[in-house]
């Protein structure tokens, strides 16, 4: 094989592993109420299906640079597809909720590794100049995914049944195993240094003990439990700094803090996809339980929002060096705060063609917003600390969406509760989180960065649009 077509081949791969995790965080939304309905279980109890999996990949993909430098990009490759098919099977075959919890954490063991190892078997075997080129080739997989999945999700649930959600990964997933094996290259075992397995342990604990928290019902005798699990999360956080001080090669160096925009940004960040990630988990229930959609025309319907973020991310480069990216954050995170918000308004009466609009504003909005806060977060880290905040800014993406979910979920049982109605709970929660996206234009606000006309063409990089 030559180097061409073992390159190509490489793309296929790693684009395959794209598809496959973007499609498994959106397909299942789609699918809760019957899942629920399956394992006689509320729709609404089933957030932890959805923060089971964004907590492992978020605490288990820093480890993913090191196993690769540890024991070859190949054979963790390989190993991220089988234990995520495996965690595949295991959600099909889930009788009861604490199972499929259990599937979906070893889904996450895998979905983990699938994107960051993907990146650095092409960054090494792809040359410098072409390597911008295929990642936006791959990118294109990670977009696809948010396309189809929830219509494929509804259109399994509706016509077989919603195992077959996770059953579409068997195939796409066999075939990569075997192309991993044929096409991919050994690669170059490293004597990498000692994985800091005491900083990842505290990081870990501080986001389990935050998410645990926020699940935590506030109206019932969990209360205390949920404000001890925040003061632990806290000093897990605290006692990390200390500890990174001490350590020669910690996992996140402190230093990575010293560049402004990279703490403002990551904040930013954490603060805006709370209220972002709430929508994907809260609008397919909305339409399902509310406004009484089948599980098909729920997923169709969230195919404008997915079309418009893919045409909306090619005016973010032009935007950005016309405006800057503290001005452009300020009023593009005000419009999808405020579109959020306008979900509230939604009801059996609203005109399909106010939803479609509504749905498509959010979505393109939300895309530019993920690809600038990216670009804005990363780009003043020196070449040397590139690769740790990347990894350090993929947590608390995973961590957000995460919490987003568990606020979103949280705030409709808690609303459902104190006025005995679920479509009052689920327009106060919109509102909720809508303002919490809000209040994020804040935090850009303290951005510092050069003149707008000094941003550079093509620096603005949306990765995989999330």
């Amino acid at each position: 094989m030559t180097k061409e077509s073992s390159q190509t081949a490489l793309l296929w791969i790693v684009a395959a592993g794209f598809f496959m995790q973007a499609l498994d965080t959106t397909i299942v939304n789609t699918a809760l109420p019957s899942i629920a309905h399956s394992l006689k279980e509320s729709p609404l109890a089933m957030q932890p299906v959805v923060v089971a999996y964004t907590l492992t990949m978020a605490m288990l993909t820093p480890a993913s640079g090191w196993l690769a430098d540890r024991f070859g990009t190949r054979r963790v490759y390989f190993a991220a597809i089988l234990i995520f098919v495996l965690g595949s099977l295991c959600c099909a075959s889930a009788h009861t909720l604490g199972q499929l919890i259990v599937a979906r954490v070893l889904q996450g063991i895998g979905g983990s590794m699938l994107m960051p190892i993907g990146r650095l078997a092409v960054l090494r075997s792809v040359s410098g100049e072409q390597y911008v080129s295929a990642l936006a080739l791959i990118s294109v997989a990670g977009q696809v995914g948010p396309i189809v999945g929830p219509t494929l999700g509804g259109w399994f649930v509706q016509a077989i049944s919603w195992h077959w959600i996770f059953l579409i990964n068997v195939p796409i997933g066999a075939v990569g195993l075997f192309a991993v094996h044929r096409y991919l290259p050994r690669g170059i075992i490293s004597s990498a240094p000692p994985f800091d397995l005491a900083g990842c342990a505290l990081l870990s604990l501080c986001m389990i003990a935050f998410s645990l928290a926020v699940d935590s019902p506030a109206h019932t005798h969990r209360a205390a439990w949920a404000a001890g699990l925040f003061v632990l999360g806290l000093a897990s956080a605290f006692a990390y700094v200390p500890y990174a001080r001490r350590r020669a090669n910690p996992l996140f160096k402190l230093k990575l803090f010293s560049e402004p925009n990279f703490s403002v940004g990551l904040i930013g960040n954490l603060v805006c996809r709370i209220g972002s990630s709430a929508v994907p988990f809260l609008l397919p229930l909305l339409m399902q339980l509310q406004l009484g959609y089948t599980p098909l025309h729920s997923g169709l319907m969230m195919l404008p929002a997915a079309l418009a973020g893919i045409v909306a991310k090619r005016w973010i480069a032009g935007l950005v060096r016309r405006f800057g990216y503290d001005a452009f954050l300020l009023v593009n995170t005000v419009i999808v705060g405020a579109s959020i918000v306008a979900f509230a308004l939604i009801s059996r009466g609203t005109p399909l063609v106010l939803e479609i609009a509504v749905l498509a504003i959010f979505g393109g909005a939300n895309s530019m917003q993920f690809a600038a806060m990216n670009s804005v977060t990363l780009k003043g880290l020196s070449h040397e600390d590139a690769g740790s905040g990347n990894s350090l800014f993929s947590m608390v993406q995973m961590l957000a969406m995460g919490l987003g979910v568990s606020i979103g979920g949280g705030l409709v049982n808690l609303f459902t509760a104190q006025w005995g109605s679920a479509a009052l709970g689920f327009r106060l929660s919109f509102v909720c989180v809508g303002v919490i996206t809000l209040v994020s234009a804040l935090v850009f606000r303290r951005l510092d960065e050069a003149p707008a006309a000094a941003v550079p063409r093509g620096r603005v990089v949306s990765g995989t649009g999330r």
